[in-house]
């Protein structure tokens, strides 16, 4: 039997601003398919993680590999990398002048080679498989928040990624617009894809995560399934951060 190879494996770790340390040392490991959350107070590191990944930040030790290849060694070309992963962030980073559909296809034909007409035929897939048929001539300033949110989700699908990374795509909605973008969310974890999500929503993490990460200070502290972790953590600093979540009516 062959070696299991993960899709994503983090290895050590560090980034530092300014000789804060804001990644410490990070060892994570991500299997094809799974969802993994990363939870904690805003300012732990689940964003600059992310970030790292999709080497938007550059580390300043340790290793990320992506199906077994090291992406932080100096020769990778990140553009390249970037083709397999898919970003999404709390802003929705549409382009105001392109309809949804030109920016839904733009990656796959300009990134990828795709011909236009099959990049708008599987951008009208994404979009109708996702409640957005009726959207593809708008502009974002015509789609609500939650609109434009699940658009920037199926824009990053659109370039068939082995890899989904999403950061706190919820955080700027109104809590009416929460609930749209959390059910694309779970229809992804259903469809299979492997993601790697931070979050401040509870809810979702419980109910969707394969493995929920907690970090504190730049340290991943603990991680775990979703049960082990919002029902008997082991370390006194997740038991502190769940109960302030509970205190605020978040769970």
């Amino acid at each position: 039997m062959s070696e299991r190879v993960a899709v994503l494996e983090i290895e050590g770790v560090w980034k530092h601003y300014h000789r804060q340390n804001v990644l410490r040392g990070i060892d994570l490991s991500v299997d094809s398919h799974e969802v993994v959350c990363l939870i904690g107070a805003s300012g732990s590191g689940k964003s600059t993680l992310l970030r790292c990944v999709n080497l938007l930040e550059t580390i300043d030790d340790g290793a990320i590999h992506l199906d077994g290849t090291e992406i932080t060694d100096v020769r990778a070309n990140p553009d390249d990398v970037r083709k397999r992963i898919g970003m999404v962030f709390q802003a929705y980073n549409l382009f105001p002048y392109m309809t949804v559909l030109e920016n839904i296809t733009l990656a796959p034909r300009k990134a990828h080679g795709v011909a236009r007409a099959r990049a708008e035929e599987e951008a009208r897939d994404l979009l109708a498989r996702f409640g957005l048929a009726d959207k593809a001539t708008a502009y974002p300033d015509r789609l609500s928040g939650g609109q434009q949110q699940r658009v920037a989700i199926i824009r990053a699908l659109a370039t068939r990624p082995r890899l989904l990374l999403l950061d706190e795509v919820t955080s700027a909605l109104d809590p009416a617009l929460v609930a749209e973008v959390l059910e694309i969310i779970r229809e992804l974890k259903e469809s299979g894809m492997t993601m790697v999500l931070a979050t401040h929503e509870m809810g979702l993490a419980r109910d969707i995560a394969d493995k929920v990460c907690f970090l504190d200070g730049g340290v991943l502290l603990e991680q775990g399934t979703a049960e082990q972790i919002f029902t008997d953590p082991r370390e006194p600093r997740t038991r502190e951060f769940l109960q302030r979540v509970l205190d605020a009516r978040r769970i």
